[in-house]
């Protein structure tokens, strides 16, 4: 897998950086449930520099994946980092000592995670920050953004963040942040079964806002589907580069980061930037999800 491969899938604009549209997230270079060290810290060195090598200019990563741990290893395999990459982290939940998911939305919270995430990548900037809405743990739920993101805002004054996004959010909240501050990108749970967001997902397209599916192959329980799997074979693909593919034909704003601890892994999922899902292949799988 080339960068010559990867620019099949084109770019977009992710603030004022134009990144390609496959990109890597960090989230499982973890222990397992996110928390702790890798089991093979070896080996999560080498899918970093090898998604790097690759032509990979967009990954995503938490501080509060380990927590710390992803964003030390970032640190550790990529400095000093090539001019071209865009580190993307999110703010605004803590893990607890029995690796629970806990919001941390207060302006001290926020500063203390923004300077964390600094630290622990070796950043004097982080070029964009995603507010993790937290009312529900589990998924979008309503509630006020203005304090956090007037928090943000302004540490985004000070410097210290060039960029900001949102994500696990609704629409509504999608709106208020807009009204609030310029939002460059919306990260949520979003793929080929799972398409509450389909509105969404065109209302910035519109606008020229970035959309980034998490989870997009089904999270902790990959996508499993008759329909999937067949038109896999029918392409002489795997099912997870076919989802990949669906996404990347979806909308031209839609930035994946898939993520996995494998090299081999991640070199099949790369390769579905090429992967061109033709009309029928499309119809079918389109059967497969109805928007929420």
């Amino acid at each position: 897998m080339t960068s010559s491969n990867l620019a099949a899938a084109g770019t977009f604009l992710l603030g004022d950086r134009r990144v390609g549209r496959l990109g890597y997230g960090a989230m499982q270079l973890a222990g397992p449930g996110v928390f702790g060290p890798p089991k093979d810290k070896a080996a999560a060195l080498a899918v970093l520099r090898a998604a790097v090598e690759a032509g990979v200019d967009h990954i995503d990563t938490s501080d509060f994946y380990g927590p710390h741990t992803t964003n030390q290893l970032i640190r550790e395999a990529l400095q000093p980092y090539a001019h071209d990459l865009t580190i993307v982290t999110k703010i605004g939940a803590v893990r607890g000592a029995d690796a629970s998911w806990q919001p941390a939305f207060s302006a001290d919270d926020l500063t203390r995670a923004v300077h964390d995430n600094l630290r622990n990548l070796g950043l004097d900037v982080l070029e964009v920050v995603n507010l993790r809405a937290m009312f529900d743990v589990h998924g979008p739920a309503e509630g006020s953004l203005e304090a956090p993101l007037a928090a943000l805002a302004e540490l985004q004054h000070q410097g210290l963040v060039r960029h900001i996004g949102l994500s696990n959010v609704t629409r509504t909240q999608v709106a208020q942040g807009r009204s609030i501050a310029p939002i460059v990108c919306v990260q949520n749970h979003y793929n080929l079964v799972h398409r509450g967001d389909d509105a969404l997902i065109d209302e910035l397209a519109a606008a020229g806002i970035a959309y980034v599916p998490f989870f997009p192959l089904g999270g902790f329980t990959p996508l499993q589907s008759t329909a999937l799997s067949e038109v896999a074979g029918t392409l002489g693909a795997t099912p997870l580069q076919v989802a990949l593919a669906w996404l990347l034909q979806r909308s031209p704003n839609l930035l994946l980061i898939p993520g996995t601890s494998s090299v081999a892994h991640l070199r099949e999922n790369l390769a579905a930037a090429s992967l061109v899902l033709p009309a029928e292949a499309l119809a079918r799988l389109a059967r497969i999800g109805v928007a929420d």
